[in-house]
């Protein structure tokens, strides 16, 4: 059982824990003795299953597990000591036992409220404002029922509210006093003197496209979605012009998986301020990597970016060998985009096919009719890739996977999420079944270029409420703190430095750092075994433990974030800041 599994497992539990002994008291509150009793010894077995699935969390991590023990933990032990020997002892007016019973289901109610809206870190805040809860639900419930409670109990709910709202609960008080993120600076190395060797105009404003056979409305590049598609040759100096015609909240570019220098990466607020209608903004900087990558808007980007304020960056090498084919996939207004549809070529041929996923969420894809080998993955070449057959792939968020292969004499095709996207003819073969590879595991395998580690941050990645704006939200939070109130990492240049990234949600969140690729050295504890896989953006997924590293190499204020992007923009936000 993974523990991503464990932690789903976990929350029906508790759901069904609290249930169950809230059920057991409104059935004896009715009278009905068996369903009151049946009820309870559901609850009770509930209670037990939890301490199993906490104990497996807490070895697979205290991360996982942390609120669990120390606040549910001895809700859970108090709700079982109070409510079980009454029920054993009930032996008349089963009426007897009602509220013991409803205390025992507002304790572990308030334990599941505290994993649901406070999550991590456990704080002595949120443990009194749990126990708080308790004590004034079963107060309130007593009056109800007839009984009066003691002025000692009011007054010990009155002071554990209290305390908890001194202490605090970590939803409400924000973290300590962290370095201001400065606005629109610029490192002097960061600019580029020579004349451009490639120069493009983007002109962001609203269009209609067409969209699997239907016009809706998007943002778009010069009227089109994706974009036009920039190409360099590497050496190249790049010089973009970014004009705003009528976005009215604004547009950047941001040059994803392209470690550019730090005034030319787009983020508003950050690199540089929003481009507003009528204005324009001038990028330029060397083409020195090569590969596949994509640009997009970085403002308002959940929005934007689903709108189709994106478009393709490749640069080559040299010279084009073959058919070299980019095949962004893309969701507008729920409609996938259309994608290329190119004649079959001769045997032979070499073929390369660009992969990128712009959508915000993992897509699957599987290419049927030859065999192919994953070139590259986030721009960088794998280092010796084997052959694959009837294998498919998973490219999260903003990654990029190129399949290289010589055509074959019959047809091929490619499925994303099953369906065809590209073909060059009729294929039949059914890929629902097919493995999925392992990056993790791919390639020949080479040593880290590293010894140590000069820094090491740790990223809890949740939910949580936050209660630090005007308007509470249910935010994306990490480290339990949600943007902008998430201390950024501070490093110095040169640093070798260590991610643990560790998902205790329940959903996937694409990493994505910018101005670097991250090496993976380990995935839930087990070192990576093949080629060394640098990533720009990865799916960690519910229960998964990642830890990647890095070189500071590149001087500037860096946005780190979930590339789900209405993660990002509900809270999944920190930045990389180098003293």
């Amino acid at each position: 059982m993974t523990t991503g599994s464990l932690l789903a497992a976990d929350l029906v539990i508790a759901v069904l824990a609290a249930a169950t002994w809230l059920g057991g008291g409104a059935a004896a509150a009715a009278r009905r003795r068996p369903l009151a009793q049946g009820l309870a010894a559901v609850a009770l077995l509930a209670t037990l299953a939890r301490a199993i699935t906490v104990t497996a969390l807490a070895r697979a991590g205290w991360w996982f597990a942390a609120e669990k023990v120390l606040i549910a933990g001895p809700l859970s032990l108090a709700a079982v000591g109070v409510a079980g020997p009454r029920l054993l002892r009930a032996a008349g007016d089963i009426r007897a036992v009602v509220l013991p019973l409803l205390f025992a289901g507002y304790a572990t109610t308030s334990a599941l409220l505290v994993t649901v809206l406070h999550g991590y870190p456990a704080s002595v805040g949120a443990g009194l404002l749990a126990l708080a809860g308790v004590v004034a639900a079963t107060v309130i419930s007593g009056r109800a029922l007839g009984a009066r409670p003691s002025r000692t109990v009011s007054r010990v709910t009155v002071g554990v509210a209290v305390a908890a709202l001194v202490t605090g609960t970590g939803l409400t008080v924000a973290p300590a006093a962290s370095p201001a993120v400065p606005h629109d600076h610029v490192f002097p190395e960061a600019r580029i003197s020579d004349e451009p060797d490639r120069r493009f105009t983007l002109t962001a404003g609203t269009a209609t496209v067409n969209a699997d056979g239907r016009d809706v409305a998007a943002w778009a590049f010069n009227a089109q979605v994706p974009g036009p598609e920039l190409t360099a040759t590497v050496g190249d100096v790049l010089e973009v012009t970014l004009r705003n015609r009528d976005v009215g909240r604004g547009v950047t570019l941001h040059w994803h998986g392209y470690d550019v220098p730090n005034d030319q990466d787009g983020v508003p607020g950050v690199t540089q301020a929003a481009v507003r209608p009528g204005q324009e903004f001038v990028y330029r900087f060397r083409a020195d990597q090569a590969g596949t990558y994509w640009y997009h808007t970085h403002s308002a980007s959940d929005v934007g970016v689903r709108m189709g304020l994106y478009g393709v960056l490749v640069v080559r090498p040299g010279p084009v060998t073959g058919l070299d084919v980019t095949v962004p996939v893309h969701t507008l207004a729920g409609r996938p985009l259309p994608t290329p549809k190119l004649e079959r070529v001769e045997p032979g041929v070499p073929v390369r096919l660009r992969l990128i996923n712009t959508d915000s969420t993992t897509h699957r894809y599987a290419l049927a009719g030859t065999a192919f080998h994953v070139a590259a993955i986030d721009g960088v070449d794998l280092r010796g890739p084997t052959p694959l057959v009837d294998t498919a792939v998973l490219i999260p968020a903003g990654g990029r996977y190129d399949l290289v292969f010589d055509a074959p004499a019959n047809a091929v095709a490619l499925f994303v999420d099953g369906r065809v996207t590209y073909s060059t003819g009729a294929v039949s073969t059914a890929t629902g079944d097919w493995p999925v590879l392992d990056p993790l595991g791919y390639g020949a395998s080479a040593p880290a270029p590293w010894s140590g580690f000069d820094k090491s941050f740790t990223l809890v990645l949740d939910r949580g409420l936050d209660l630090r704006s005007l308007l509470p939200r249910y935010a994306h939070t990490v480290n339990g703190a949600a943007d902008p109130d998430i201390p950024p990492q501070v490093v110095r240049r040169g640093d070798v430095v260590l991610f643990t990234i560790v998902n205790r949600s329940q959903i996937v969140h694409p990493w994505h750092l910018h101005g670097h690729h991250v090496l993976v050295l380990a995935r839930d504890g087990k070192p990576a075994a093949g080629g060394p896989l640098w990533l720009d953006s990865f799916d960690v997924r519910p229960g998964e433990v990642w830890q990647v590293a890095f070189r500071a190499d590149n001087p500037g204020m860096w946005a780190n974030h979930c590339h789900n992007l209405a993660h990002a923009d509900a809270g999944m936000t920190l930045h990389l800041m180098y003293s």
